[in-house]
């Protein structure tokens, strides 16, 4: 088991639940000989699963840009080292890890995205709008930006457009107006500090009935610092030509812009024919990659739900390779 150590942090309490764990371990469809990558490794839940499953032939490649999650994963995943490598990068590296690791092919690949329950639950950590801390978000604390650069430095324009397109918030506009009026006195410098400018651009009658009124644009600063989106778009094609045939890509989305990216891409890798629908024949040359398993997503089930709230928006798309 390789394992950058650089910031290392402590390992306790890195209670991530994985979401659709039965539902993902079954798709994948694991051969004990088999390769697999875990892409957002966190805890180490799903690949503790896919692991147990593996011989002596087999392995495992968990990959994650958060020191927090490399040492969990590394502590709960002791037992396999000797058929576990973990990488300290993002998934969208995927072709370059594995080359490094003079592998051509896999037989599948994990991706469950979002921000995992163990970076929502270290306060210091930014990312929730339920403690008070600094504004950071960041998943790789190598990064120098953080969430407090994009709250202070972003012109109104900007901030209402990721708080519109990434947060899916109707109240964009007002929200931003108010970041911006509030900067202007002082920076916002904490997440509560934050917290308050969103509710005062929030009717107080929305906010009674809505959910926490922060939570879009908490979701839309931390896709934008994190380039969630752009990762993932851009990585979906890799991963499906890193993939051995029959292989598959599993991807666990937690939001519909996600799900989105997701479904438009498989669609695409499964017929990705451009030629009008009159032509007798096919004459673009693009060859179908493979098939989409999952005509709708799989949902969790309402126990899962009940056990973990977090589960409820989740939605497991699966792409099998030719």
């Amino acid at each position: 088991m390789s394992l950058d150590n650089t910031e290392a942090a402590s390992t306790n309490n890195f209670n991530h639940i994985s979401v659709l764990l039965d539902e993902t371990i079954e798709a994948l469809q694991i051969k004990p000989n088999g390769i697999y990558v875990d892409g957002t490794l966190g805890g180490a839940g799903h690949s503790s699963e896919i692991v147990k499953r593996l011989d002596k032939n087999g392995r495992l490649i968990g990959i994650d840009q958060d020191a927090d999650a490399i040492s969990a994963a590394s502590k709960r995943l002791e037992e396999y080292k000797d058929k576990v490598t973990i990488v300290r990068n993002n998934y969208s590296q995927i072709r370059q890890i594995l080359k490094e690791l003079n592998i051509d092919k896999v037989d599948g690949i994990l991706l469950d995205l979002g921000v995992s329950s163990f970076q929502l639950d270290t306060a210091s950590r930014g990312f929730s709008y339920n403690e008070d801390a600094p504004l950071d978000m960041r998943m790789d604390n190598r990064m120098t930006y953080t969430a407090r650069d994009i709250v202070n430095d972003y012109s109104e324009s900007d901030l209402f457009r990721i708080i519109r397109d990434y947060g899916e918030d109707s109240f964009a506009k007002n929200i931003a107006k108010h970041i911006v009026r509030v900067r202007e006195e002082k920076p916002i410098e904490t997440t509560f500090e934050l917290v308050e400018v969103i509710k005062a651009a929030i009717p107080m009658k929305v906010r009674k009935k809505a959910g926490h009124p922060a939570k879009k644009t908490f979701q839309a600063i931390r896709i934008e610092l994190n380039k969630e989106l752009d990762v993932l778009k851009n990585t979906l094609d890799d991963m499906i030509d890193c993939l051995n045939e029959g292989g598959r890509l599993c991807v666990i989305t937690f939001h519909s812009l996600e799900d989105r990216i997701v479904k438009t891409n498989f669609r695409k890798n499964q017929d990705p024919c451009v030629c009008p629908k009159e032509f007798p024949v096919c004459t673009c040359g693009r060859k179908s990659k493979g098939k989409v398993i999952t005509r709708k997503p799989i949902i969790p089930t309402e126990e899962e739900i009940e056990f973990n709230k977090r589960a409820k928006s989740s939605k497991l798309r699966v792409f099998e390779k030719h």
